[in-house]
């Protein structure tokens, strides 16, 4: 498939498509780019129009800036600004990670963009505070995960960085065990990263109300394996959208879409036959 490019609110985005029928566009999280939807884009595009486009500041898009204004807020109005400047109207969305935050926040601001919605363990840290539990769960996400990996980018070790955060949401001892391919694509975004970890704004508001806005039927995914704080984030995430269901993929940990593929593009691909026919 073609590498294409569009410019949308102020930045170019690099992008692929594959397939026919209803849009569908596929939103990568932190560490990754457009490759890492590699084992679900011949699968889905039998049956849609599939776009999977990499976020700004990932690789291999030129960066704008320098960074510090990463946050989900601006990845949600660059995927508003994406499919006005693609003229799809409105779309299916499969999105994981930080972009599955990003895809909520556009959910519940353009409900028109949005047709059907699936959502892979959004981290909403912030929905911690008030889980049983989570507060505690929380802090050791943050203290032990999260700001290590700040300081090791910060003093310039990113694959340091990387190996911290990536054993830290998939199991001690992931990257190490990374196909090749998979550990340079992780290291190409790197940069994004580092500038994900250092940002003002890098978990903007979010809430069960703002959750309640979004009208799209949705499909929360988690994995059986995933960090438990991911988990409950998922299952508080379902109470909040009335039109919505929560699927545990089994045997994978948070990168579920490559952990394990089969299950989730059955599960997902049910639930899109339903929802974005």
């Amino acid at each position: 498939m073609d590498i294409k490019k569009v410019v949308a609110n102020g930045t170019e985005f690099n992008y692929i498509e594959h397939g026919q029928g209803s849009p569908v566009i596929l939103v990568h999280g932190s560490l990754n780019d457009y490759r890492a939807w590699g084992p679900q884009m011949e699968t889905f595009s039998r049956r849609y129009n599939v776009i999977a486009y990499s976020r700004r500041y990932h690789y291999p898009n030129p960066w704008v800036g320098d960074g510090k204004d990463y946050s989900a807020s601006l990845h949600s109005n660059d995927l508003a600004a994406l499919i006005d400047a693609l003229g799809l109207g409105s779309v299916g969305i499969i999105s994981h990670s930080y972009g599955a935050y990003a895809s909520l926040l556009l959910s519940a601001g353009h409900s028109e963009l949005v047709r059907a919605l699936v959502i892979g363990e959004p981290p909403l840290i912030p929905w911690l505070e008030d889980i049983p539990d989570g507060s505690s769960l929380g802090l050791d996400f943050i203290n032990n995960v999260w700001k290590p990996s700040d300081q090791a980018f910060q003093s310039g070790d990113l694959e340091l960085g990387v190996r911290i955060f990536i054993d830290g949401v998939s199991g001690k001892g992931t990257f190490s065990r990374l196909p090749s391919p998979v550990r340079d694509m992780i290291m190409d975004n790197a940069p994004a990263m580092a500038a994900q970890t250092s940002a003002q704004d890098q978990f903007p508001s979010f809430t069960c109300q703002d959750a309640g806005r979004i009208k799209a039927p949705a499909l929360v995914l988690t994995g059986q394996m995933s960090p438990k704080w991911l988990q409950q984030i998922s299952y508080e995430l379902k109470g909040c959208i009335s039109q919505s269901a929560l699927s545990v993929i089994p045997d994978a940990s948070h990168n579920m879409q490559s952990g394990n593929p089969k299950a989730f593009n059955e599960t997902v691909l049910s639930f899109l036959e339903k929802n974005l026919p």
